[in-house]
């Protein structure tokens, strides 16, 4: 039995459940022990994360919150092809430093073709990479 004005400790289960609920963020874990609660998983963003604090730190029987949630970083940006007549003049103007190498271009992929030292093939690949072609196809014929 209690004594008048003396409260139940929260069940744990009940917390967790309470917090849950408050969150409603499917994204978020939530894990407590002794009415403290971790909040763990991967957001969008810095505001969905806070949201998720604040939603928990606001459920009765919470003695503390620790945010563990981690934002997701950003999309990477997505690679941009070379419109064939931008990728025609850097092809063109790398393939001067080439002697024996022709570069065409059809659709952003290069076509290599003709033959080269060894030791210069790392050299035109790397050239042709930086223009950023859909892909290139080595035809080149190795001295």
């Amino acid at each position: 039995m209690l004594a008048p004005g003396c409260k139940s400790k929260p069940n744990d289960a009940d917390v967790k459940a309470k917090v849950e609920t408050a969150v409603a963020n499917p994204a978020v874990m939530v894990d407590v022990k002794e009415a403290d609660v971790t909040l763990s998983g991967s957001v969008a963003d810095e505001t969905a994360k806070n949201a998720a604090e604040t939603a928990a730190k606001g459920v009765e029987g919470v003695k503390a919150v620790t945010n563990a949630i981690t934002v997701a970083p950003p999309p990477p940006p997505p690679v941009e092809i070379a419109v064939d007549s931008a990728l025609i003049n850097g092809v063109n103007a790398v393939m001067k430093t080439f002697k024996g190498v022709t570069g065409t271009v059809n659709n952003g992929v290069v076509t290599l073709t003709g033959s080269i030292k060894r030791d210069q093939l790392p050299k035109v690949m790397q050239a042709v990479m930086a223009l950023r072609p859909k892909s290139v196809d080595n035809k080149l014929t190795i001295k």
